[in-house]
């Protein structure tokens, strides 16, 4: 397969889409809907949403990042951007200092167009933007001002994979590569381990579907580096917290079977997680085997298996 020769978000910089869908985003932080959550608050006159975030804009860290799946990483890195904060709130989040505690510096919008331009000249294979549902606006304004100044790297959208549709259309054009996670297959877990979360597996299978129609399959270029598509990520949890056959049964009936789906092995219980028994433990190589298998038989063909040998 040829190297794609330009980002997606190009031509809607080029027509003054990308700007516009940008102003829009940002308008509706007056009562805020970027999120499932659809808290209402005013974050232009600096109320904090479900997140906590207001208009202001936090980041944690922004750097070259070789724990990535192989594909965004190659040899130069994905240049990944942590944004402080989140709507999801997992008790188990590794990075809870972050969206939790929300860690970090604000940050303007010129400031992160900035990043992702150091981040181009280091060599990054992409602008990996991690927890971004709640900054978006922020992000699809930066994206335009960091296009002006030579910005040419895809983006990839890594998300909790919870986003309401109307947000995803309007990144219809912005974003070339998906990395939702598929956390749940039941309500009653997303609830109980993010915050009341129960419409979490109808929202993000709705989701999926959607990035899917956006941007398709994601395949290696000639380099092996993937610069477009849908990369989903499940992470399996003990004692079946996660309902992962569940995930890869709805994957493989609504998806193509090519899709590329990362079964994650490496859960273990941070944050507040042994304060839930079943979620205090790591998972098992034999727990973690079980999925693998489930995802075989139902015809899963390009998967990403890690940490245990199977």
């Amino acid at each position: 397969m040829k190297y794609r020769t330009q980002p997606s978000y190009l031509a809607l910089k080029q027509t003054g889409e990308l700007q516009e869908r940008g102003r829009m985003l940002w308008s509706m932080m007056s009562k805020c809907r970027l999120c499932p959550r659809e808290c209402s608050v005013n974050r232009l006159e600096g109320q904090e949403g479900f997140c906590h975030a207001s208009s202001k804009l936090i980041v944690a860290s922004h750097h070259p990042h070789f724990g990535e799946e192989a594909p965004l990483v190659g040899k130069g890195g994905s240049g990944t951007i942590f944004f402080s904060n989140c709507s999801l709130r997992c008790v188990f989040c590794i990075n809870w200092e972050i969206s939790h505690l929300g860690s970090g510096d604000e940050t303007s919008l010129q400031e992160l167009a900035d990043m992702m331009i150091h981040l181009q000249k280091l060599g990054c294979h992409n602008i990996n933007l991690v927890t971004p549902t709640h900054y978006v606006a922020h992000i699809v304004l930066a994206v335009g001002i960091a296009a002006d100044k030579g910005l040419r790297l895809p983006l990839v959208y890594n998300t909790c994979g919870w986003e309401r549709l109307e947000i995803l259309r309007h990144l219809d054009g912005v974003v070339d590569i998906y990395l939702p996670d598929f956390k749940y297959g039941d309500g009653i877990s997303a609830a109980r381990y993010s915050a009341g979360a129960d419409s979490y597996p109808t929202i993000t299978k709705n989701a999926l579907l959607e990035m899917h129609r956006q941007v398709g399959v994601a395949k290696p270029d000639t380099d092996g580096i993937i610069r477009h598509g849908l990369m989903i990520r499940h992470l399996v949890m003990p004692n079946n917290v996660s309902a992962s056959c569940e995930v890869i049964r709805w994957i493989a009936q609504n998806l193509p079977n090519e899709t590329y789906v990362n079964i994650m092995s490496q859960y273990r219980p941070c944050y507040k997680a042994l304060h839930y028994p079943p979620a205090s433990r790591p998972v098992s190589a034999e727990e973690y085997k079980q999925v693998v298998e489930a995802a075989r038989d139902a015809g899963l063909t390009n998967l990403d298996i890690q940490g245990f040998p199977i």
